[in-house]
């Protein structure tokens, strides 16, 4: 494997793949991800690898083009309420891979019945939910961390086979801290590579 591009896939690989293989995610699933960003570029790369229907959800238009262009299938623009309507019920899984607080009610209506949502960005408190949308349909919302051992290992044996690696830029270290400014303003994609061949 090209060695400069793989260390994303021990951290924003890893971390989306895992879910994806908890949940049986394949062929024959309806998938969505939320957020295409470090995390949501991944997620959508290996749910289509995998061989789901893969739709991104996002809050920005323009990276519609950018989610097909990763292997997306559809895209829904979740500020547009008849987009959102016309989407219920329809997933069976819901990557959600957005890093800040958020409400997740307006996804929860997304799932069909025992569809699955599993929260890997936020880390922080995030508001109360209708206790209807899970309990109608069967719904259920859950959380995955980074895998272990074995599942990176079976993740980079997938990710060789299928030559699937994150979209990166590389710098320099002395780039370090203009990177971290453009990564609070989202202004990657989608993840940094620190070039440390030609010394620090």
């Amino acid at each position: 494997m090209d060695a400069a591009r793989v260390a994303p896939l021990l951290c924003a690989g890893i971390t989306t793949y895992s879910p994806l293989r908890q949940y049986n995610v394949g062929p024959t699933t309806k998938m969505a991800v939320v957020g295409l960003g470090g995390l949501g570029h991944m997620g959508v790369k290996l749910g289509a690898a995998l061989g789901a229907h893969v739709t991104m959800i996002t809050t920005t238009p323009s990276k519609g083009d950018d989610a097909r262009a990763l292997g997306a299938h559809d895209v829904i623009i979740s500020t547009d309420p008849e987009q959102m309507k016309a989407a219920a019920t329809r997933f069976d899984f819901i990557l959600n891979t957005i890093p800040v607080s958020h409400e997740i009610d307006g996804y929860l209506q997304l799932l069909g019945r025992s569809g699955r949502m599993v929260i890997v960005g936020a880390l922080t408190p995030m508001p109360g939910f209708v206790g209807m949308n899970l309990i109608w349909w069967n719904r259920a919302v859950g959380g995955s961390a980074i895998g272990g051992i074995p599942e990176t290992q079976e993740m980079l044996d997938f990710c060789a086979a299928k030559d699937i690696y994150p979209d990166v830029e590389f710098i320099r270290m002395d780039q370090v801290n203009e990177a971290y400014e453009r990564l609070l303003k989202n202004d990657v994609r989608y993840r940094f590579v620190i070039d440390m061949s030609h010394g620090l």
